[in-house]
């Protein structure tokens, strides 16, 4: 997470506010006229078709008719470690505080994307989740969060002592972490994976590229000639379709190598709170992960297995864009500081 922000004013109250999500795919834009109101033009972008966040911004202001915004945040799919953002799948290049002064603004807040995300978790309703496995009560601690689409991101919230509904985000690249097999096919499988990278991360499966990857090395393994040329999206849209097919295997492969990757997320923050799966993929394919071995994979830790019963697992199936609440919370507490 970082700020840049201009001297104060008192004759700028800090809004009207513009709220980004910007992924390798998409850019997802909506404005904050006051506080309490709800968001509005609400814009989805092509991530490709801009050349950087002022392009992107300014596109959307011109789009709009919207005046220059007093304050922005930003959750974007990248590590945000100081000024210097270099994204990770996508080609951009930028300065937070030299995005601030082109646009004049009071206040810019840039954020990991699932840093954003994780904030926005207890703002989830109920309707908004769907539980994968045992509907086990939730207690008060740290909360996991992991999310496959253009990339694998991971998060989680630790509660602040003494400040009840105040929550700190885990901004850190989890899904980099390297994978591991647990079956004689998974090995194969990342053995064909590893003759094409030098590292085989989480990532390198369990994103949009790694559905095609996993449906490249299925075949692969099991002597099998798939289709020359097929998307993360038809590889969805058939598996989903067709239970015998070999789309439908590499949606297995998928979920269970993606609740061994939650269930070690649980593991290393202690998610006594829960672990949450966010991102574009998984509700593409609700039915699928919740039928899957995603919660056997989870549980499936040795001498921690009941450790990890007791540790609850949804599903963020919203129709909203919550890494937008989640950005705009961190901008207001941003402010209040």
């Amino acid at each position: 997470m970082y700020r840049a922000k201009a001297p104060c004013s008192s004759d700028r109250p800090g809004w009207p506010r513009l709220i980004g999500d910007i992924g390798g795919t998409n850019i997802r834009f909506a404005w904050l006229e006051q506080a309490g109101e709800a968001f509005g033009h609400v814009r989805v972008l092509a991530s490709e078709a801009f050349v950087g966040p002022a392009h992107a911004i300014g596109h959307y202001l011109a789009q709009t008719g919207l005046p220059r915004p007093d304050c922005v945040a930003l959750g974007l799919a990248s590590p945000v470690r100081g000024d210097a953002v270099t994204m990770t799948n996508l080609a951009w290049k930028f300065s937070v505080e030299g995005l601030r002064a082109e646009f004049g603004l009071q206040h810019l807040l840039v954020v990991n994307d699932f840093a954003a995300l994780a904030l926005a978790i207890p703002t989830l309703s109920s309707d908004r989740l769907r539980s994968i496995g045992p509907r086990e009560s939730a207690r008060h601690g740290p909360i996991g969060l992991l999310g496959a689409g253009t990339g694998l991101g991971v998060s989680g919230l630790l509660p602040v002592p003494g400040q009840p509904g105040r929550w700190v985000p885990v901004m850190g690249e989890g899904g980099h972490v390297t994978l591991a097999a647990e079956s004689e096919l998974e090995f194969a499988i990342i053995q064909f994976i590893k003759r094409r990278h030098d590292h085989v991360s989480a990532e390198r499966v369990l994103s949009g590229v790694g559905l095609v990857e996993l449906y490249d090395a299925l075949n692969h393994a099991e002597g099998q000639k798939g289709q020359a040329s097929i998307s993360a999206a038809e590889i969805m849209e058939w598996g989903v379709r067709q239970p015998s097919s070999a789309a439908r295997r590499v949606l297995e492969l998928f979920c269970g190598w993606l609740g061994s990757v939650a269930g070690n997320v649980a593991l290393t923050l202690g998610a006594h709170g829960g672990v949450y799966i966010g991102g574009g993929i998984a509700p593409r394919m609700r039915e699928v992960l919740i039928q899957s071995s995603f919660r056997q994979r989870f549980v499936d830790k040795g001498r921690f297995r009941t450790y990890l019963e007791g540790v609850p697992t949804w599903l963020i199936d919203s129709v909203d864009w919550p890494t937008l609440n989640g950005a705009a919370l961190a901008l207001e507490w941003s402010c209040e500081s």
